[in-house]
């Protein structure tokens, strides 16, 4: 459990958005359960966070995170945890859910992608210096489940200048889905 309730807030409205998506309710429940939705939405809106939310110091809370990918708070996030790996790689275990769909029963491309280039921007990130991505090249190799585990796994590749080279992947039961490669860059101040 989190010190700061709206991550737990943001875990219940990520079973929101699957039971939304799932729902053979009738139309009168989805109506009833809608209004409820529309009177909490407006009692959590009486104050907020002006402007991009990124990651904020807030009295009582040191951190607030809107990142669409590891955003504790963003409940269309994933979220991924990612854990630096001795090799100087980096790796992060999760699943995906009916809310990232394309294909019938699979993760959409476009999520993939999404989630890769956050990984091979992690491997090469340095506190206080984020890096940015140049280039992005995705092979799909196999279509990617919904509701299974996954692992996603990055590494630098080699650095030349300004430009570091990583290379990526996401798997399934031990079998690639996506590969990555991407130019990653250091913004000048």
């Amino acid at each position: 459990m989190s010190d700061d309730p709206a991550i737990e807030l943001a875990g219940s409205v990520r079973r929101l958005i699957d039971a939304t998506i799932r729902t053979l309710a009738d139309d009168a429940t989805i109506r009833a359960v809608q209004s409820q939705i529309d009177s909490l939405t407006a009692q959590l809106t009486v104050e907020t966070i002006p402007g991009a939310v990124g990651v904020h110091h807030v009295a009582g809370f040191s951190r607030v995170a809107g990142n669409v990918i590891i955003g504790e708070r963003n409940a269309i996030a994933p979220p991924l945890t990612m854990h630096h790996r001795d090799d100087g790689g980096v790796a992060t275990d999760f699943a995906l859910g009916v809310a990232y769909e394309g294909p019938p029963g699979h993760v959409h491309g476009g999520v993939c992608a999404m989630i890769l280039d956050h990984v091979l921007g992690a491997a090469v990130h340095q506190p206080g210096r984020p890096a940015v991505t140049g280039t992005l090249t995705l092979r799909y190799r196999r279509p990617t489940p919904l509701d299974a585990a996954l692992r996603a796994e990055a590494r630098i590749r080699e650095t030349q200048g300004s430009k570091t080279f990583v290379e990526g992947f996401i798997t399934h039961g031990g079998e690639v889905t996506v590969e990555a490669d991407g130019i990653f860059l250091f913004p000048r101040r």
